[in-house]
């Protein structure tokens, strides 16, 4: 990790991210819903992530819905060379701002034809299947497989799977990330991170902040003062050092903290940081 961005895992010949990518979630207004409060920061946001060179962004066309990917055109197309937009389906959004599965070969097929249309591409670079419980993945991941056949997409991930999930999914077709929630203290995808690692699979943590007691709290604050850097500096530090395959997406709607995030590519962790965040899962 000599820098911001974390440096480049290649995933195959025409997928390479920076490891330290951009979650655009949080550009739209409060709940995931509507316009930002602010969309001239929103579009630098944006700019700043290309011009910092970052080469990874996490969208989702159910994000506003259709908000993001729309900022995400207008920022941004024609898109900066090398640049890599993973976006995911699998969701939608009530009237009532609801999440509900969208998991029917109907609903897949006009997901990946609004994200077609609203990020102004031929082909979507990467495209996550949202699973939303433990159920067989089997059809819906043919359908995207399907598309992928038909030139759509370039490449498949899955979201918020368990290994099984991956293994079936990976039977159907090549699998490039794992997007599931893990972090210091919830690591119950522990040996799943170390099967991504193995199998050279990107993994994409979401919540890298969430689910701390008080006290694990409280050391990460410590061990955060103690190396001059700020908590979530410092968690995702500690998920770039736990893989070399770990991928971090941060999202804000601020330049500000968007810069101070990617600032945790370069945050070195002492061997005793290391062993006082250990002690967190």
């Amino acid at each position: 990790m000599n820098d911001i961005t974390g440096g480049i895992l290649k995933l195959t010949d025409d997928l390479a991210l920076t490891r330290m990518g951009y979650g655009a979630m949080r550009l739209t207004g409060p709940g995931i819903w509507g316009p930002p409060n602010d969309r001239a920061e929103a579009i630098r946001v944006l700019r700043t992530v290309a011009d910092l060179g970052l080469l990874h962004i996490d969208t989702s066309d159910y994000y506003g819905p259709h908000v993001v990917n729309d900022l995400i055109r207008e920022a941004l197309h024609p898109y900066p060379d090398g640049l890599r937009i993973v976006t995911k389906v699998g969701g939608r959004r009530g009237p009532d701002k609801s999440w509900h599965p969208a998991l029917t070969e109907p609903e897949l097929i006009e997901a990946v034809y609004d994200n077609l249309k609203r990020l102004d591409v031929e082909r979507l670079d990467v495209v996550n299947l949202r699973m939303f419980d433990t159920g067989d993945p089997t059809v819906p991941f043919s359908v995207l497989a399907a598309l992928m056949d038909e030139g759509l997409i370039a490449h498949l991930g899955v979201s918020n799977v368990t290994a099984d999930q991956l293994l079936v999914c990976r039977g159907i077709a090549p699998v490039v990330c794992v997007q599931n929630a893990y972090n210091l203290v919830d690591r119950s995808d522990d040996a799943l991170v170390d099967v991504c690692a193995e199998q050279g699979l990107a993994y994409v943590p979401f919540f890298p902040l969430g689910g701390f007691s008080p006290l694990q709290s409280q050391v990460l604050d410590e061990v955060a003062r103690d190396l001059g850097a700020t908590p979530q500096q410092t968690a995702l530090a500690w998920l770039l050092h736990r893989s070399p395959t770990i991928c971090v997406i941060p999202g804000t709607s601020s330049v500000a903290h968007l810069r101070e995030n990617v600032e945790a590519a370069g945050l070195r962790l002492t061997g005793d940081a290391l062993a006082r965040l250990g002690s967190l899962g």
